[in-house]
């Protein structure tokens, strides 16, 4: 896999524009993202499947916790059925901070994450569901014939790691350094060894957030705002993996959550940068992202892309060709 993320914070036509140059600079999936304060992911992809071809579509990443399972089966089967089969299905825990902004508690995030994967595949193979679990079910259906979608399990802690090797299609690791995505590497080996073999083949895609152009600098500053998001709810062994004080870190935190967005970019450290993305000139990124792929199957090119995303799809696209024909 060779990806990219679009965050509809854009609006719908730029997006729409974002995404045919991706399809035309050789990228082949296109992850859109998820959060109550940006526009729609599944109108913007069924924007997306209208405008594309060739490329696999879907959410990147959805979590289980604001919209019901049985719904998100739904709306991921109908981005298949615009798509004509071309839909991925991008799925994690939710960011701790923006679910609190809605009142909800990420309460046994895997085990929602796995019932939600477990569930749509038995409502794409069109039987009917009763479910009690981690949310609940009556005799739910699809009134449409659905397809089934791969499915990748965004993950960064080693128990998710773990149920995504054993269970889904893929993994969308979040991380940005090579350290992590080795550790993660071996996380996701040991729920593979548990694997049952009709599950079938297993993707572990590196989900790096990534910000190029001319200027390495302007693409280091464009990237301290998603930066901020991962250190803030970075777990203290990651952060001290990377030497990272832990109390900076909580200060990040403390703005994130009070929705200080500019002050908590402004306190990314440079540490934290070099720890938490890829960014930088377009020969500094492709030799970042390369190293990435080393303990993974594919990449995504996650939020920003760069001060111009536009200008960042191709910039990216040209510096990763010769990789990309070597894979």
């Amino acid at each position: 896999m060779l990806g990219i993320e679009l965050t509809p914070e854009h609006p719908l036509d730029r997006l729409v524009d974002l995404g045919t140059a991706a399809e035309s600079a050789g990228y082949d999936t296109i992850f859109v993202s998820s959060h109550y304060n940006n526009r729609s992911p599944f109108a913007a992809l069924s924007r997306l499947a209208d405008a594309t071809a060739t490329v696999r579509l879907g959410p990147g990443v959805v979590n289980p916790l604001e919209r019901h399972p049985v719904t998100l089966a739904g709306e991921v089967a109908t981005v298949a059925e615009a798509s004509g089969g071309r839909a991925v299905f991008g799925i994690g825990p939710g960011d701790p901070s923006t679910l609190r902004n809605l009142g909800i508690e990420r309460e046994r995030p895997l085990r929602r994450v796995l019932e939600t994967m477990q569930v749509a595949r038995t409502l794409w193979d069109g039987e009917r569901v009763d479910h009690d679990g981690t949310f609940r079910a009556r005799d739910a259906g699809l009134n449409f014939d659905a397809e089934c979608v791969p499915v990748y399990v965004g993950a960064q802690g080693p128990d998710m790691l773990r149920m995504a090797g054993k269970h889904a299609d893929g993994a969308l690791v979040n991380a940005s350094h090579p350290t992590d995505v080795a550790w993660a590497a071996d996380r996701i080996a040991e729920g593979r060894a548990d694997r049952p073999a009709e599950r079938g083949d297993f993707e572990a895609v590196v989900y790096a957030v990534t910000s190029v152009a001319a200027d390495g600098d302007a693409a280091r500053a464009a990237a301290r705002f998603p930066v901020a998001f991962v250190a803030a709810g970075a777990a203290d062994p990651v952060l001290e993996r990377h030497d990272i004080d832990t109390a900076a870190a909580a200060s990040v935190a403390g703005a994130v959550e009070a929705g200080e967005f500019r002050t908590a970019a402004e306190r990314v450290t440079e540490t934290m940068l070099d720890a938490f993305a890829v960014a930088g000139s377009p020969s500094e990124v492709a030799e970042g992202l390369t190293a990435l792929t080393e303990h993974a199957d594919g990449l995504v090119a996650g939020w920003p892309l760069g001060p111009d995303p536009g200008e960042a799809i191709r910039l990216l696209g040209a510096a990763l060709d010769p990789a990309n024909q070597e894979r």
